[in-house]
């Protein structure tokens, strides 16, 4: 028996990039979207759409690193 269940690794690390993909361009679209059509943005909306933008490179990053490599090696 699997030392963590059943779980589905290659789901979980395909999932987990995209999902910082997602936030990866939410963040950048945010921030060219908005300056384009609104102008000047509120300070807390930078502030959202910057720790977006890392959020997704940091899980974009790590997911894979974890669900596809080091989570099956220790089964």
């Amino acid at each position: 028996m699997p030392r963590y269940g059943d779980i589905e690794y290659e789901r979980w690390a395909k999932g987990g990039f995209l999902l910082g993909l997602s936030l990866l361009a939410f963040g950048a679209g945010g921030e060219i979207l908005g300056n384009a059509f609104v102008g000047s943005l509120p300070a807390w909306e930078h502030t959202l759409f910057t720790a977006s933008e890392g959020v997704g490179i940091l899980v974009g990053l790590v997911s894979p690193l974890l669900f596809g490599i080091a989570l099956p090696l220790t089964e």
